[in-house]
């Protein structure tokens, strides 16, 4: 602590302590003294007097390349694209929709269509438009979480401030984020591997037959750039997981992803006991709720806001995983820079990232974080810190 600053703080300390001038008084000193050494940021000023007003509109992202996962491939994602505006300001969310989530552009319009929105006179009543959301109806985690995702835009932009400042998280901590390469023939995998060369990270999907092909592939053309391994509920014997594990962790793996289907709790709980790998859950992990009944069957959550239906709910999670000692990943789906930007604010607080979402579509709608020699960096734009593009 400043010397000079802690000897001023005693002596209106004692002032107070000793005269009839009131605490008030002492108090209105200080904050005189304290703003004139600080720059106070400016706060886009905003008449309570208007209305949350709601919009929509459906957006299939097309994908780089075919998606291929262990129980599906895909080439799109369906999306709804969210704005919400209050007093000319916009705040922009959205909801993507991978098949596992059971969501659908039908399901999220029809939920979006329930909201009464502008019965919210104050849009930083965040905490009550939210719980009003979440009770619209049951599931539908996308769908709220494009709500939640546009109104932090939006209060963002109104105090001028990103949200990474706003919580109080340094951007200089942002960790690299993964490049994905999914599950593929030899021949686009190495293509794959040729795109990912910026990055310090590589993501591997695996669940079937061919994984250690991959691997051998990765490790030829990249041998020293570290792999995490998403098996995406691919694999169904705990022996042969356990043997993929301490095969992984001589090629410089540093975790796996949802090994097993999501309702093989004992499973996930025995290879977690014995492998040299840290175990991640993703599919099997969706709310809050969930973070304690998996303290012992898995290591660490992968927070995708798809999942936690948005930062407000995510922000929570990263307390609480924090607090169990678990790790924490910050993922997503195939989105636009608008939900992954959105993640990223959170990312100078957790242990891992892949947020390349984003970069896996053809049609982004949004400038946003951008990743540089290979790490997240985020810039100083209010709220999300993301641009339409024109």
């Amino acid at each position: 602590m400043d010397r000079r600053k802690f000897i001023a703080g005693m002596g209106l300390t004692a002032i107070a302590a000793t005269s009839p001038v009131s605490i008030n008084a002492v108090e209105r000193v200080t904050r005189r003294r304290y703003n004139r050494r600080r720059a106070v940021p400016r706060v886009n000023q905003v008449a309570k007097t208007g209305k949350l007003k709601l919009s929509f509109f459906p957006y299939e992202l097309k994908l780089r390349h075919a998606f291929n996962l262990a129980r599906y491939s895909r080439t799109t994602t369906p999306d709804v694209q969210v704005t919400l505006e209050y007093d000319g300001i916009k705040g922009y969310g959205e909801a993507s929709m991978p098949p596992y989530l059971g969501e659908s552009v039908e399901s999220v319009t029809t939920f979006l269509n329930k909201l009464d929105l502008e019965q919210f006179k104050d849009p930083f009543c965040i905490e009550d438009i939210l719980d009003y959301v979440d009770h619209v109806d049951e599931n539908n985690r996308a769908a709220k979480a494009s709500i939640d995702i546009a109104l932090h835009d939006l209060l963002g932009k109104i105090m001028g401030q990103p949200w990474y400042k706003i919580w109080g998280y340094n951007p200089e901590k942002t960790p690299v984020t993964s490049f994905t390469i999914g599950i593929d023939t030899p021949e686009v995998v190495r293509q794959k591997v040729e795109e990912a060369r910026p990055y310090k990270l590589i993501k591997v999907k695996m669940g079937l037959d061919r994984d250690q092909e991959t691997i051998d592939i990765i490790r030829e053309m990249m041998p020293d750039v570290p792999i995490c391994v998403d098996c995406n509920q691919g694999w169904n014997n705990k022996e042969h997981a356990l043997e993929m594990c301490h095969w992984l962790n001589e090629r410089n793996c540093l975790f796996v992803e949802q090994p097993f289907d999501k309702t093989w709790i004992d499973e996930t709980a025995w290879l977690r006991e014995r492998s040299p790998l840290p175990i991640i859950a993703d599919e099997a992990f969706q709310r809050l709720p969930d973070i304690v009944r998996f303290k012992g069957v898995y290591d660490g959550i992968n927070i995708k806001l798809m999942k936690s239906t948005g930062l407000y709910e995510a922000h929570k999670m990263v307390t609480l995983a924090r607090a169990l000692n678990m790790r924490v990943m910050i993922g997503c789906m195939t989105e636009t820079s608008c939900a992954v930007t959105a993640a990223a604010n959170l990312s100078p607080v957790v242990d891992f990232a892949d947020l390349d979402g984003n970069l896996l579509i053809a049609n982004d709608r949004f400038t946003g974080m951008t990743v540089e020699n290979g790490k997240i960096t985020l810039h100083d734009r209010p709220g999300l810190g993301i641009e339409l593009l024109k």
